[in-house]
């Protein structure tokens, strides 16, 4: 466990939408390999291109984003935390999920928001974060480039991310950032391709921690399943 620089907590599907997940991306972060991606009728551009900056984090929908440890000794701790926290929590059930544009990428997001995935984000951030090694200035400012209101700056200041607690949302990300035409026909190309995966209810029932190595590919380390 103590190869990885980061770790993150992610929720990672199973069955047909991660599989679907991974090939779109190319890479498979619960094997540890990259995989061939599939050719979709009407994407404005080659599958690799699109996802060239999804790719090394995995099919996923973050919860904890990633963090450097502030004791690199600390990765097993991490892991039983995380196990002992997940052993409390129960299931979060989501009724459907849809392929949307976000701004400028695509990524399959909840059809509607959900306040008990908000809680479990919130809480997660909150139960592991004294794991986590404070922000560097470099990290800071990469962060502050994108433009963040007064309570991300908070959020960045306090937890090392400023898209946390109530500006917290969850998302599968699918693409890089494209122009308005080639995120409208990625978003439509995509959502035909990736309908027959999409499960009615979506169930979240376990974290995953995940540790980035140092070619910056992220990899399944362990999978905890709710049971409270």
């Amino acid at each position: 466990m103590d190869r990885f620089k980061r770790y993150g907590i992610y929720a990672v599907p199973e069955g047909a939408l991660y599989r679907a997940g991974a090939e779109w991306l190319g890479w498979d972060s619960v094997a540890g390999k990259a995989v061939a991606q599939p050719q979709v009728p009407g994407l404005p551009a080659a599958p690799e291109g699109l996802t060239a900056t999804p790719r090394k984090y995995g099919f996923h929908g973050t919860i904890k984003p990633p963090f450097r440890l502030a004791d690199a000794d600390q990765a097993e701790d991490l892991d039983a935390a995380t196990r002992a926290f997940c052993a409390m929590r129960a299931p979060v059930v989501i009724d459907r999920l849809e392929v949307r544009r976000l701004g400028g990428f695509v990524a399959i997001v909840p059809a509607a928001p959900s306040a008990t995935l908000s809680d479990l984000a919130a809480a997660t951030v909150e139960a592991l974060d004294g794991f986590r090694a404070p922000a560097t200035e470099a990290e800071l400012e990469k962060r502050r480039k994108s433009g963040l209101s007064v309570r991300q700056e908070q959020n960045l200041l306090r937890w090392g991310y400023p898209y946390v607690m109530e500006e917290f949302r969850f998302h599968m990300t699918l693409t890089g950032k494209l122009s308005g035409a080639d995120a409208e026909a990625t978003r439509d190309a995509l959502s035909a391709q990736f309908a027959p995966a999409l499960p009615e209810p979506f169930v979240i029932d376990s974290l995953c921690l995940m540790g980035e190595d140092d070619q910056g590919m992220f990899h399944l380390v362990q999978r905890y399943t709710f049971s409270g």
